[in-house]
């Protein structure tokens, strides 16, 4: 058995590799394979509404906010974002807590004014800043909620009056907020939603057509609620591979029960880093990511050796970004808690062999 720590694309549930793997095979018995049917079929169309709504209903979304299954990867919103919501005069908030935050700032400067708030890249984002003003004129505060890279993660999310847009790509689903409290949400979904390929946004639709510049048809977020996510051929598969997900997560209990087990998972893997006198944690305590935990060891020179030891015993994925170094484990959804605990055992054990 192969345990994978993957950051992304990452770990799925058994029963939707299986169900996904026999629909490429032959799709609900029709002869044909998922892959290669029409994205106007009624089958297909049933499967990205039943998507959609599943979203909607695991995230207690209003009437005013719309699901969208979209291609480009969540960086593409880095710029889609402020195309739809900024003015050229326009200024927009940024929290600065992480590689892709950086990156979000500097495509939003292509559309308006990016304003910096708050930053932690002078201690290499290992924490989250507390104490910032919004200013009152500003579309629309930015956050990442989650930084796969550093392993932070807003436990609380930031209270303004401004409208908020979060990139929840590393954390989406993974535990219960006020998501009707988010104007825009994007999130790429091969992380806890489904396969690398689709990206999913979640837009108060009442934010859109406010600005004066021209958007391109395949930018316009209005013109992909109109026609359902379907403006062009979207990504058949990701979207039926995220479909099962999230009939798996709804199974499970939705948001609320997989968030205890997420709680458990964290809890169990940061306790053994603290008691471990091999390892020590990279991030405050107070802001220690659910998703994407990071930790180095006291004495570097012994990092080699641990990951070929982990290797050796089937752990995969666990080396840590080059930015961080040392090593990352990432605990999504689909991560049962036992495969952290054998990550555990396997710490404890490296420690009695190094001591």
């Amino acid at each position: 058995m192969v345990y994978n720590f993957n950051a992304g694309p990452s770990i799925l549930p058994k029963e939707v590799f299986e169900a996904a793997a026999a629909a490429v095979l032959n799709y609900n018995n029709s002869g044909l394979s998922i892959l290669e049917y029409g994205h106007r079929t009624p089958a297909f169309e049933a499967i990205m509404q039943e998507a959609r709504q599943l979203m909607k209903e695991l995230m207690n979304l209003d009437n005013d906010h719309e699901v969208l299954f979209l291609h480009g990867g969540a960086s593409t919103h880095f710029m889609q974002v402020p195309m739809n919501l900024l003015d050229i005069k326009d200024t927009a908030a940024f929290t600065d807590t992480g590689v892709w935050a950086a990156k979000a700032i500097n495509e939003a400067k292509l559309f308006g004014k990016a304003e910096i708030v708050c930053s932690s890249k002078e201690k290499n984002y290992t924490y989250l800043p507390k104490d910032f003003a919004v200013p009152n004129d500003a579309k629309y505060l930015h956050i990442t909620t989650n930084n796969t890279i550093y392993g932070t993660q807003w436990q609380k999310i930031p209270i303004t009056s401004n409208s908020i847009v979060a990139d929840m790509s590393s954390d989406i689903l993974s535990r219960e907020l006020n998501f009707n409290a988010f104007d825009l949400i994007y999130a790429g979904a091969q992380k806890n939603i489904g396969a690398a390929g689709v990206t999913i946004v979640v837009v108060n639709k009442n934010i859109l057509g406010k600005i004066k510049r021209y958007i391109p048809t395949m930018m316009d977020y209005r013109n992909h609620i109109a026609d359902g996510s379907m403006l062009n051929t979207p990504p058949v598969f990701a979207v039926y591979t995220c479909m099962l997900t999230l009939r798996w997560l709804k199974k499970q209990g939705g948001v609320k029960e997989i968030e205890k087990i997420n709680n458990q998972k964290a809890e169990m893997l940061y306790a053994e880093i603290d008691r471990n006198s091999l390892f020590k944690g990279t991030v405050q305590k107070e802001d220690r990511s659910k998703m994407n935990v990071t930790f180095v060891m006291n004495d570097p020179t012994k990092e080699a050796s641990f990951l070929q030891f982990a290797t050796q015993k089937n752990i995969m994925g666990i080396k840590g970004h080059r930015s961080v170094g040392g090593f990352r484990a990432s605990l999504y959804n689909a991560m049962p808690l036992s495969s952290v605990a054998y990550l555990v055992s396997l710490m404890q054990e490296f420690e009695s062999i190094n001591n």
